[in-house]
């Protein structure tokens, strides 16, 4: 084919203020698609585009986006034009913005220059060479390849789209060549054009030139304009440009300029006009709450908060074939469940009589509801797209077409979610139905497929003018301004300090809304730190942070970042989420332990990897390829308040990228994509795979639910020679089977991905486990390594020699050939099958040396060294197993004779975060087994007489069970020889000479296992804070030397933060009555390590949160879950309930099997076990299904949310029931062991988590720590607030609606918090439901002599501050307790004096009281009478608050309850310490209208004192009816 370029010229864009049209209203963005005229010329050539005279009415931005080019095989004169050049197919690539489309998808990301960003004046133009490559030219520069084998014969494609609005082809200039494609930088929009070379060549291009940057949104319309002037391409281009639009939605003028005159000249001629007035507005008959507006294109529900139907909408006329109904949603309420719901349907609008839903209509209509697809109101696709309609939030967008080939799509912001149904009838309606949430929402015109695709793959460019000039700005820039916080804000949040310092000025009543962002985009490797200065206690949940790439200045903010779902990446918690969805699960430290004074921080280095830092230590690389200019965010979430802008803080630096030619990563590392291969995951995978990060990651969704279905497949062809690697990044332990992987000769776009890969029964070759096979079957087994026992941070790479030969590469070793013969094109496959979940691709992918030589050495080279560090060496402790020698000053350990007893310790206590490691210097073959690491929490010096070579050691490891210990054997992981997990990392039965081994407890508690440098992962959790490292030289290791030394004391401050709480259990008082504390009883121990789930369970049950959480996902039953620990006694196991379901009845069921429960076939209830169960189910104590004890303890079926129950085996054998930390007694006598704990959520319970109290805890009393909470649950994508506040051992759940509603009635009084106890013994609540959880007995008896009174049954306690001088906590166990009846006028006055009657002292004071003379006070002479007017008046009291709480001694009141605006009626009362001895009881003298307490007698039952200072007050009493 002949050379040639074709060159046009942006020459006009719209104008701001152009004349209304009233006959031709445009209704869609401005668009011309046109096409050159058959193939280009041979003698066409680049010229110098002419000066633009500057339109009369200047410019502005009226739309979003700008011109698109590139090239179609498709023949214009026979073509029918779609709407955009992005809809063109059958061989068409389009340069849209700075991305590169093949047939509508997108195969290019940030190519060559943005064209978006152009102005009037640029050149732009697109070169086929004749290689078949596609080149973009932008002002005479070339941008590089864009896309590969283009066909011979195509045309050159322009789509005047957005603000483009008319451009010119450039005459030839003579001796035109396109110079040697070397990519060069793009220009900046205002950089003058070059010239470029002049000569001959065979290839050919086509150029034009456009616009300005991106404006926020679209106009509302675009009116005619007669000055519009136009290019002559040839007729087909006109005749192109009028059947674009279907009817004309566009209304512009086109004409030739004449010659020597530039754009707008008066002397155009004039086009066919087109007009439309048919426009796709709401139908005005609609259902009966609904209220039209904005001429019929908003759509609103009246009454939201009241009614959640009848808001059926359609339009007024049917949909064309490929037409877009598109909606916007307006406005929500957070009331209903369910949210909008859209569709088609073949009713008239005019003829149909509205439903109250459209699901209810069971004819001609296709709804989305949710994620499903609803035919004639019944479901047949339940799992359409990812996306729920119940999940969007205001400002998003849901739209659908009906295809001209019948298929109908819905679009959720612009992204197409496929084929909902294949066959649609020919006419529909689009309708609406404002359901549930959704209340208001507007039709949109003007937004479009293209437009969207193009703002979802650039993740929302930077809308401002500035931000194509922050991408194109060299390195060498002016040093930018100082690090602000930008003044557009979340609604709850302030800037104070010049920018330096936001906060939530009402935190403690607001919990989100606390958005901030940066004034600036960060630099590459700029890090952006703040230090929290504030937090509130009443949340859950922290400071959450990240980047963006919305520029602040135009961001609508959103509640929390995590619910922005595009160009957004944050670490919340100790996850990093990205665009709303989690992308790393376990990252870093978690954010919600953080305490004021902390810092955090965020960088993104040059290589588009992000860093997160806490208190300056970096957590890691938590996302890669993010792009240039992002601003950071803050989030002020929950407990997090304030937080100010930290400058110049040292932090560690991030690790820099291992040196080019080592191929090697770090297993936590995947591709970074610069300067890497292009080698990604393609876009076609299996059902249950997703892919991320840019092609690099593949993940297996709803991985605890499905374990198949998750294939994923490379984009390419590999190479000879060339290595395809990935890194196992996340794995589960609720299957068996793990990953697989392989090559086929089976293109992506023909292989139809089965369940799994062995079923792939034709041209593949693959490993699972240990056995080779192909298609399907097995070739041979017992390869060098095996696919199931790798763990978390394994790299598995596989290769196809030149000569055809399959290698495997475990960690960078070559595990030889697998097979041969492979076919010279093959795509790497990998199934994600099992207990693998998540994988990326690594920087080692690319290339290899011919050799496939790896060594130990490379593989040293590889990982750097976590030791030795500074400090002093480790050292093996003299006590150790008898056929241990310590040589080289107790740095070598050799196992002088025999397979066994051969245990070594470390000679201190492990440091947090402290790895003791060791290298192997020497293997015995002749013994098969392995080495096993671990840590104890026994110390060496503990072991007895016989240490030292005695009986004190143990032979082995698993024997030492002396003391709690956790050990790894194999690949196995153990705790007190008892298994907890297999196929855990690398199996150390296969450690050679040099091979180096550590071990390291976390700052989370967690035991981790290093090989060779490489972590392994968590091995296990809840390990003790005094541990020592122990080695077992068992089997073929014989010796090993010690290569690792003792941390160095960091200044303080420079540690990372602990992430246990210190919120330690607050002590009890000396008595507070005997209702708080358990008595006399003896202490209960703890479980001392983490519990957790059986992964046997019934099949609705859900395992989470490290199989210490158990949720029902589905009906009523079939939720059994087992504790995997057997009971030991004296051991306290617990477990918290967490949410309940009122729709049932009945609640959990409580007991214990003493049959192994690991293959036990669960019924659908406990109750169905018919052997060695032992049940506690509402009141009753059941055995294998009969009922053996009535009315034992409180009523399981009324345990509200927040109830910690617990089961305990005494000593004897008898298992007793705990609530809320109080025994309940015995339940079942002499239980056989070895016995198991079961829950069964039933009815009601629909969750329930283990309760795992701080190591060293000695009693239940510091139970429901902060630090069980989790981070604020996503419900329905949004975040829901948690009040907490620690309760204490036996105080009222905090879920008690009684005692909130006191709770509301006592703050209605306006007291001043002095006067009473801070949390959490503040208040006490004595419903039927709190008491009986607690077993409060009726009565009491208190003093000296002791004398009985009645517990407030029915009211509510709120506990008062005495001064500590009064020792009060005396005068409580000597002086008697009784009850006043009050009223509402005189608490106040009451508080004030101190105490009943007449006085003017404070109970805050500190005043001595008669009753207990303190030094320096003289008591009153015998015959000393106080004043007359001192004389304070009777005061009545009595030891029964049925009595004293009488309505002739408490008056009630009424009020309104501020939070259900209902109204109750009220009383108060004090409950007081009276001295022995300064009160005559007598009978009542209140006329009652109901009898008194029976249990006391009528002639004590009122007591009557005259004397000041006979009575402390101790509570006010609130009750509530």
């Amino acid at each position: 084919m002949a050379a040639a370029v074709v060159s046009f010229t942006v020459v006009k864009t719209p104008s701001p203020s152009l004349p209304r049209s009233r006959s031709h209203p445009i209704t869609s963005s401005c668009r011309c698609l046109c096409t050159a005229v058959a193939t280009v010329p041979p003698n066409a050539a680049v010229v110098r585009p002419r000066r633009q005279r500057r339109w009369r009415r200047g410019r502005v931005n009226s739309w979003s986006g700008s011109i698109e080019i590139g090239v179609t095989a498709l023949d214009p004169s026979v073509l029918d034009f779609p709407s955009s050049a992005t809809g063109l197919k059958g061989g068409s690539w389009v340069v849209s913005g700075c991305s590169v489309l093949r047939d509508g998808r997108s195969v290019l990301e940030e190519y060559g220059q943005d064209l978006d960003q152009l102005g009037e004046g640029d050149r732009v133009g697109v070169e086929r060479t004749a290689a078949g490559e596609l080149r973009l030219w932008v002002n005479g520069r070339d941008c590089g390849v864009a896309a590969t084998g283009l066909p011979a014969r195509v045309w050159a494609v322009v789509d005047l789209y957005g603000k483009c609005t008319q451009v010119t082809v450039l005459p030839p200039e003579p001796g035109f060549s396109s110079p040697t494609p070397t990519p060069t930088p793009p220009l900046e929009p205002s950089a003058p054009p070059e010239d470029s070379a002049l000569g001959t060549s065979r290839d050919e291009a086509f150029m034009v030139s456009p616009a300005q940057a991106r404006p926020e949104t679209f106009p509302n319309s675009l009116e005619s304009h007669n000055d519009f002037a136009s290019m002559e391409l040839s007729e087909v281009v006109s005749n192109a440009i009028l059947s674009a639009y279907n009817g004309g939605l566009l209304n512009v003028n086109l004409s030739s300029p004449p010659a020597g005159e530039g754009p707008g000249s008066s002397g155009a001629a004039t086009s066919p006009i087109l007009t439309s007035n048919d426009a796709l507005l709401f139908h005005e008959k609609c259902g009966t709450l609904i209220k039209l507006s904005n001429n019929n294109k908003t759509a609103e529900r009246r009454r939201p908060l009241d009614e959640f139907n009848n808001g059926v909408v359609m339009t007024n006329r049917p949909l064309r074939d490929n037409e877009m109904f598109e909606i916007r949603i307006d406005k929500l309420v957070d009331k209903w469940s369910g949210s909008i719901e859209i569709g088609v349907t073949t009713h008239n609008p005019n003829n149909l009589e509205y439903p109250a839903t459209m699901t209810n209509l069971q004819s001609g209509t296709i709804m989305m509801s949710g994620c499903g697809i609803l035919t004639n109101g019944k479901g047949t696709r339940r799992e359409y797209c990812e996306f729920s309609l119940d999940e969007l939030q205001e400002g998003d967008h849901i739209g659908l077409t009906r295809k001209s080939n019948s298929a109908l799509h819905f679009f959720i912001n612009g992204i197409d979610q496929g084929v909902a149904t294949p066959l649609t009838p020919p006419v529909v309606y689009g309708v609406v139905d404002l359901y549930g949430m959704a209340v208001k929402v507007t039709i949109v015109h003007n937004n479009n497929h293209s437009d969207r695709l193009r703002r979802n793959n650039a993740i929302l460019r930077a809308l401002s003018p500035e931000g194509a000039l922050r991408r194109a700005a060299p390195a060498a820039q002016a040093e930018p301004e100082r690090l602000l916080f930008h003044p557009n804000c979340g609604q709850k949040a302030a800037i104070t300090h010049e920018g330096r310092t936001a906060l939530r000025p009402h935190a403690t009543d607001d919990f989100n809304h606390g958005v901030v962002l940066s004034s600036r985009a960060l630099r590459d490797g700029e890090v952006f730190q703040v230090r929290i200065d504030k937090m509130v206690d009443k949340w859950a949940g922290s400071i959450e942070i990240g980047v963006t790439t919305h520029n602040p200045a135009y961001l609508q903010l959103p509640s929390t970042m995590t619910n922005l779902r595009s160009g957004t990446w944050m670490m919340t918690g100790n996850g990093v989420m990205h665009n709303g969805t989690t992308i790393l699960d376990e990252y870093g430290h978690n954010l919600d332990r953080l305490k004021a004074g902390d810092t955090v921080g965020v960088v993104r280095r040059e290589d588009g990897t992000l860093h997160f830092f806490v208190n300056g230590m970096t957590q890691g690389p938590a996302a890669w390829n993010v792009p240039p200019g992002v601003y950071a965010v803050v989030d002020l979430y929950g407990q997090a308040a304030q937080a100010t802008i930290v400058d110049d803080v040292e932090v560690t630096p991030v690790p820099e990228p291992l040196p080019e030619g080592n191929n090697q990563v770090s297993p936590s590392s995947p591709s970074s994509g610069v300067g890497g291969s292009d080698l990604r995951f393609h876009q076609l995978h299996g059902s249950n795979a997703v892919i991320t990060n840019g092609g690099r990651t593949a993940l297996r969704h709803n991985c605890r639910s499905e374990f198949n279905d998750a294939i994923v497949i490379s984009n390419r062809a590999l190479r000879d020679g060339e290595l395809f690697e990935i890194v196992i990044q996340k794995m589960v332990d609720r299957w068996s089977g793990s990953i697989e992987a392989g090559v086929t000769a089976i293109r992506p776009e023909d292989l139809e991905f089965p369940n799994t890969m062995t079923d792939i029964d034709y041209d593949t070759w693959m490993l699972s486990g240990t056995a080779i096979m192909q298609d399907g079957n097995t070739m041979r087994n017992n390869y060098g390594c095996d696919l199931d026992a790798l763990g978390t941070g394994a790299r598995i790479g596989m290769m196809r020699t030149s000569k055809g030969d399959l290698h495997y590469f475990i960690n960078g070793q070559d595990q030889g050939a697998a097979c041969s013969g492979l076919p010279p094109e093959v795509y790497a496959v990998v199934d994600l099958y099992g207990q693998c979940v998540q994988v990326s691709i690594t920087n080692a992918t690319g290339p290899m040396d011919n050799s496939l030589a790896t060594s130990n050495t490379a593989t040293e080279k590889s990982f750097p060294l976590h030791s030795p560090v500074a400090g002093v060496a480790h050292r093996f402790h003299s006590i150790c197993g008898k056929n241990v020698t310590l040589e080289e000053d107790g740095t070598r350990a050799v196992r002088a004779a025999g397979y066994a007893h051969g245990l070594v310790f470390s000679t201190k206590e492990l440091k947090t975060e402290e790895v003791f490691e060791v290298k192997v210097e020497e293997l015995d073959e002749k013994w098969a087994g392995s080495l096993r690491i671990g840590l104890t929490t026994l110390a060496p010096g503990e072991m007895g007489p016989g240490a030292g070579g005695g009986p004190g050691v143990p032979p082995s490891l698993p024997e030492l069970r002396t003391k709690t210990t956790w050990m790894v054997s194999s690949c196995e992981v153990r705790r007190d020889g008892l298994l907890q997990r297999m196929n855990y990392g690398r199996n150390l039965e296969r450690l050679g000479v040099g091979s180096r081994v550590g071990i390291r407890r976390g700052a989370d508690d967690s035991m981790h296992i290093l090989v060779d440098g490489e972590d392994m992962g968590p091995a296990a959790t809840g390990i003790a804070k005094n541990v020592w490292a122990v080695l077992d030289l068992y089997g073929p290791v014989r010796s090993v030397s010690i290569v690792s030394s003792t941390r160095l004391e960091e200044p303080e401050g420079t540690q990372p933060p602990s992430p246990s709480s210190d919120t330690g259990s607050e002590g009890d008082e000396d008595d507070e009555d005997e209702e708080h504390g358990l008595g006399g009883e003896d202490q209960v121990a703890i479980m001392p390590t983490a519990l957790e789930f059986l992964e046997n369970h019934g099949k609705n049950i859900l395992l989470s949160n490290g199989n210490r959480t158990a949720t029902r996902v589905a009906s009523y039953n079939q939720g059994i879950v087992v504790i995997s620990q057997p009971l030991v006694p004296q051991l306290l196991v617990q477990v918290r309930i967490d949410f309940l379901n009122r729709q049932w009845t009945s609640s959990l069921v409580l007991g214990v099997i003493t049959c192994p429960p690991e293959r036990l076939n669960f019924p659908a209830s406990a109750c169905a076990l018919k052997r060695a169960a032992w049940l506690l189910r509402g009141h009753g104590v059941f055995h294998n299904g009969l009922k053996i004890c009535e009315k034992f303890g409180p009523n399981l079926d009324t345990c509200p949310e927040g109830t910690i129950l617990g089961l305990r085996l005494d000593s004897s054998g008898g298992l007793h029931l705990h609530v809320n930390g109080r025994d309940q007694g015995v339940a079942v006598p002499d239980v056989p062991q070895p016995c198991h704990a079961l829950v069964d959520l039933y009815g009601q319970c629909e969750q329930v988590t283990i309760v795992s109290p701080e190591p060293g805890a000695a009693s239940l009393k510091s139970t429901g720590t902060q630090g069980d909470m989790e981070k604020a649950d996503m419900v329905d994508g949004i975040k829901e607030s948690v009040c907490w506040g620690p309760p204490s051992a036996a105080s009222p759940l905090k879920s008690c609606e009684y005692h909130a509603l006191c709770s509301r009635f006592q703050e209605l009084l306006l007291l001043p918090e002095d006067y009473f106890m801070p949390q959490p013994k503040r208040s006490l609540c004595y419903c039927e439901s709190c008491r009986k959880m607690r077993g409060d007995e009726a009565h009491r008896r208190r003093g000296e002599p002791p004398r009985e009174y009645a517990l407030p049954f029915g009211w509510c306690r709120f506990n008062l501050r005495v001064n500590p001088h009064l020792e009060a906590g005396t005068l409580t166990k000597k002086w008697h307790m009784a009850y006043h009846g009050s009223n509402v006028a005189a608490i106040r006055r009451v508080l004030d004096r101190g105490e009943l009657g007449a006085g003017t002292a404070s109970i805050l004071s500190c005043r001595p009281l008669k009753g207990e003379p303190r030094g320096g006070f003289e008591e009153p002479g015998e015959n000393c009478a106080p004043p007359r007017e001192e004389q304070p008046p009777p005061v009545l009291l009595s030891p029964s608050l049925q009595y004293a709480g009488a309505e002739t001694l408490a008056s009630k009141v009424q009020f309104r309850d501020p939070k259900f605006q209902r109204t109750h009626q009220a009383q108060v009362a004090f409950q007081v310490c009276v001295r022995p001895g300064s009160y005559t009881p007598g009978p009542p003298s209140a006329i009652l209208r109901e009898p008194p307490d029976p249990h006391f007698s009528p002639a004590e039952l009122e007591w009557v004192t005259k004397e000041k200072g006979a009575t402390l007050l101790y509570a006010l009493l609130v009750r509530v009816e």
